[in-house]
């Protein structure tokens, strides 16, 4: 028995038992995460406009209000251009255009938006229509594309992009050491980085777009985007390699796929995601390259400066960090070698 206790010990040292544990601890968070923000999707100020005469326009946007759990947040809009227009422009989610004439409403939504939301909205509208003795016919002003079905597309290609940043600059370090031995060795490997997130963000546009045609929009614009997403999560990763060696990368797992993913809104957007998901996701990579990628495909690139400014912050910060970190806590591969010593003859 004290000689498999000792076998034991020498097998599994104390960093190896920590890191199993912290593993655990990551696969749990995992399962929290995922189930916790998909299980039980429920609308939370979803904002639908409501189009009607002066006089009745009060009354619905009232009945709105009053659907429970702060479910719906009404938003008073001109006229049927109106609420067409600013579904469009990504500033509601759905619309009721109130028919005073007879007894049948519209409801606008847009299923690019989120295929989720715009049923969240229908089952809303309809509670109330029904209530009211009036029926509502439903028009998509954003449909999908014929090769993005459930309209997780942009989601999925995201998670691509996400993936191959953080994979990357765990191979660099795996490979060569995970904090760099020194500033100007930070900047090759960051080159090296910028060179793949092109690539990458190349080949995933051309995949989804030309090849696969599964989005609609510029190609070159989510080349942009995808190149933008890889190098900041690959910026991060390195950065956090930089500061806490090989944990570094389960921390950028936790950041990237516990937290990001299933915050992105890519299954369910953020009105119908629990508070905690609802409030990170567009701050964190995943959900900001899933907004530009939802934008630049469906919406013509509107919306698109707050998730360009998060990505460009992730990145800027990421580098930033890295090179930060390489300067203060400098590392040689290298013994010194010693000075030959002068020639004293003559």
């Amino acid at each position: 028995m004290p000689g498999f206790v000792g076998e034991l010990k020498d097998a599994v040292t104390g960093r190896a038992a920590a890191m199993v544990i912290a593993t655990l601890l990551l696969q749990l968070g995992f399962v929290v995460s995922y189930v916790g923000a998909l299980h039980h999707p429920t609308p939370h100020r979803l904002s639908i406009g409501v189009a009607a005469p002066a006089q009745v326009q009060p009354q619905l946007i009232g009945a709105l209000r009053q659907v429970p759990n702060d479910a719906v947040e009404p938003v008073p809009v001109a006229s049927a251009a109106d609420a067409e227009a600013r579904i469009k422009d990504q500033k509601i989610y759905a619309a009721l255009l109130f028919d005073p004439a007879g007894t049948q409403d519209v409801l606008l939504v847009a299923d690019a938006r989120g295929p989720a939301a715009s049923v969240a909205a229908q089952t809303i509208v309809t509670a109330l229509e029904q209530s009211q003795g009036r029926t509502v016919q439903v028009r998509d002003v954003v449909p999908l594309a014929a090769g993005d079905a459930k309209g997780l597309s942009a989601f999925y290609l995201v998670i691509g992009w996400c993936v191959g940043g953080y994979l990357v600059a765990s191979i660099l370090g795996i490979s060569a050491g995970s904090r760099p031995a020194n500033r100007d060795r930070a900047v090759i490997r960051t080159g090296v980085l910028a060179l793949y997130s092109l690539a990458a963000g190349l080949g995933g546009a051309v995949i989804v777009g030309p090849v696969l045609g599964a989005l609609p929009g510029s190609t070159a614009g989510l080349w942009g985007v995808g190149s933008l997403v890889v190098f900041a999560v690959g910026a991060v990763t390195m950065a956090l390699q930089c500061l806490f060696d090989i944990v570094g990368i389960g921390l950028a797992v936790l950041l990237f796929v516990v937290l990001g993913n299933p915050s992105a809104g890519g299954v369910y957007p953020p009105p119908l995601l629990p508070p905690f998901w609802r409030a990170i996701g567009g701050w964190l990579p995943n959900g900001a390259g899933t907004d530009a990628a939802r934008s630049i495909a469906y919406f013509g690139g509107t919306n698109l400066t707050a998730p360009l400014l998060v990505l460009s912050a992730w990145a800027v910060a990421g580098v930033a960090v890295a090179l930060l970190a390489v300067s203060l806590r400098p590392r040689s591969g290298r013994m010194p070698v010693p000075a030959a010593p002068a020639d004293s003859a003559g």
